[in-house]
């Protein structure tokens, strides 16, 4: 009992004490003021400036009295420089619609009947020709006129380079190596006597040319050359376009490799398999009869007998068919000597022994008297270029120093002028180092 009274005596007097450590402590003030700053007074006496005040836009435009009097002359000027564009679009416009020319025709190469013949398509006709220039070849007329008669051949044959008479291979010892195709010499100089021959390929002049120097060194079976400049390109392939060629083309024969090469013209040409290197190919030698018999037999038209034969291997089917052709001549002639012999009289048929018809023998076709022909040309053209193979050199070698001596003559010419020579002097030591390259030694220029 007295327990329990001391310990209710004990708590009330710790509560007041538990009160007062129990109470929330105050808040702090809301502005405080800052303690006293310890830097450096500012010696900046222009008091700062107000910020100006945002105006808000309404979306009003000025009037225009408000404009200065340049901002009207821009304005003025702006709209009168789209006037006279559009004058001069109408203007032009109506000049590409206007008739065709001969001129324009020729380099379209059609005719008036072929051409547009509304205003509005010779315009878009006109006006998409811009776009295409760079697409054409580089010149309207890719070959000269053809020659008079009787120097010009009748019959124009065009030859690809890549894969047809030629190869090309690259490895990392040797670097570039060009092989010409077994035959194709004689290819060449055969068919030069029938054949106004065009080499036409997709290469470009510097790296084609050094080439056909090698295959007709003397010009004498090469007639011309057609480079990478006078193919056009429709749809971003190479099309050599027989149209610019300035040949009739019922007498004209492409030999090529790929078959998007001849996309324009299909029916003037021959797509032969590509050659890659095989040493006993034959391809280009067996292509022979069947094109020197176009020309033996003067066919007016080369497109028919060209179409006649496509898609088939040209070498069998025309031995095939001349030598069908060849049984028929000797029939006809075996039927021919036979109503002779019937109806002649000869000694030797007098006393039992054989007829002279039955003793000659079977004449030449007329193709094989022509090849016979050919044949012979063919020997003497290699007899003379064998004899005077000297003199060819010889000339050859006279056009490469006249050529040296024009380039060395302009070069020493200018490192003389800068040096202060004279010009005598600079044009002897120029020949004595053309001679010198001539000959293989060393000459040292004072």
């Amino acid at each position: 009992m007295f327990s329990v009274i001391v310990r209710s005596a004990a708590q009330r007097r710790a509560l007041p004490a538990l009160r007062r450590f129990s109470a929330i402590p105050p808040s702090p003030p809301q502005n405080p003021t800052p303690p006293p700053s310890t830097s450096l007074p500012s010696l900046d006496f222009q008091p700062a400036e107000p910020e100006p005040e945002k105006t808000q836009r309404t979306g009003a435009k000025s009037s225009k009295g408000s404009l200065s009097s340049i901002e009207r002359k821009r304005r003025f000027l702006g709209r009168l420089s789209l006037g006279v564009l559009a004058v001069a679009l109408g203007v032009q416009v109506v000049y590409l619609g206007r008739d065709w020319e001969t001129d324009e025709l020729k380099g379209r190469k059609q005719t008036l009947e072929e051409a547009p013949s509304g205003r509005w398509e010779r315009t878009k006709a006109r006006f998409w020709e811009l776009f295409d220039y760079f697409n054409k070849p580089q010149w309207p007329e890719l070959l000269p006129p053809p020659l008079p008669a009787p120097h010009q051949k009748p019959y124009t044959l065009l030859l690809s380079m890549d894969d047809l008479i030629i190869t090309s291979t690259w490895d990392r010892q040797q670097g570039w190596r060009t092989a010409k195709r077994p035959g194709v010499d004689y290819f060449l100089a055969y068919l030069s006597q029938f054949y106004e021959i065009v080499i036409f390929t997709t290469q470009h002049h510097y790296t084609a040319m050094p080439i056909i120097e090698k295959l007709d060194p003397y010009n004498f079976f090469i007639t011309y050359k057609l480079f990478r400049e006078a193919t056009r390109s429709v749809d971003g392939k190479i099309v050599k376009d027989l149209s610019y060629l300035n040949r009739d083309l019922s007498k004209v024969i492409l030999l090529d490799t790929h078959p998007e090469h001849v996309s324009s013209h299909p029916e003037n040409a021959i797509i032969i398999p590509k050659w890659t290197g095989a040493p006993g190919d034959k391809g280009l030698i067996a292509m022979i009869p069947f094109l020197e018999s176009i020309a033996i037999y003067k066919s007016p038209d080369v497109r028919p007998i060209l179409q006649a034969y496509a898609g088939k291997d040209i070498p069998i089917e025309y031995a095939e068919k001349e030598a069908e052709a060849k049984q028929k001549h000797i029939e006809e002639w075996k039927s021919t000597a036979r109503g002779l012999s019937k109806g002649g009289f000869t000694l030797s048929g007098m006393f039992g022994g054989p007829s002279e018809s039955s003793r000659s023998p079977v004449p030449l076709t007329y193709l094989e008297q022509k090849r016979l022909e050919a044949q012979r040309q063919y020997k003497e053209e290699q007899s003379y270029i064998a004899t005077h193979k000297h003199e060819f050199e010889r000339l050859l070698e006279e056009d490469r120093q006249a050529m040296a001596r024009e380039m060395s003559g302009s070069l020493w010419g200018v490192l003389d002028s800068m040096a202060g020579k004279k010009p005598d002097a600079a044009k002897g030591d120029a020949n004595a180092v053309v001679k010198a390259d001539a000959e293989g030694t060393k000459v040292q220029v004072q």
